[in-house]
C-alpha cells in the first residue's frame, strides 16, 4: 500500500499496487558430452549447463519435499531464479523434447 499526500492540501489517498517478475531462461538442454563430442570451451559450457540444471533439479526437489533448507546458493541460475520458484509465486516450465527414438534415453532421464 502506498499513501500519497495531495500537494494542494486536499485529502490524501491510499493506493494498492501489485508487482510481478518475469524470468525467461533458455536452459539450452542437457548436454551429453560423449554423445555430442564437444571439446574445448564448448565442453566447459556444457559442463556448466549440466551443473546448473542439476542444481535447479535439487532446488525443485527440495521445494517439493518441503525441506527446511533449499539449496538456492548452489549455482548462479538458482540464485537468479530464487524469487521465481520459491515462496508465493506461480511457475511454469516450457519443455522441448525430441521425438526421435535415438533421444529416448535422454528424454526419460
Amino acid at each position: 500500500r502506498v499513501k500519497q499526500d495531495n500537494p494542494d492540501g486536499g485529502a490524501s489517498r491510499t493506493m494498492q499496487a501489485t508487482c510481478g517478475q518475469l524470468s525467461v531462461v533458455d536452459l539450452a538442454g542437457s548436454e551429453r558430452v560423449k554423445r555430442s563430442g564437444v571439446t574445448g570451451s564448448n565442453f566447459k559450457e556444457a559442463t556448466n549447463i549440466n551443473g546448473s540444471l542439476l542444481a535447479l533439479g535439487n532446488v525443485i526437489q527440495a521445494l517439493a519435499d518441503k525441506r527446511k533448507h533449499i539449496p538456492f546458493r548452489d549455482s548462479k541460475l538458482t540464485r537468479i531464479l530464487e524469487g521465481s520458484v520459491g515462496g508465493n509465486c506461480k511457475t511454469s516450465l516450457l519443455v522441448c523434447v525430441s521425438p526421435a527414438d535415438t533421444s529416448t534415453s535422454e528424454t526419460l532421464s
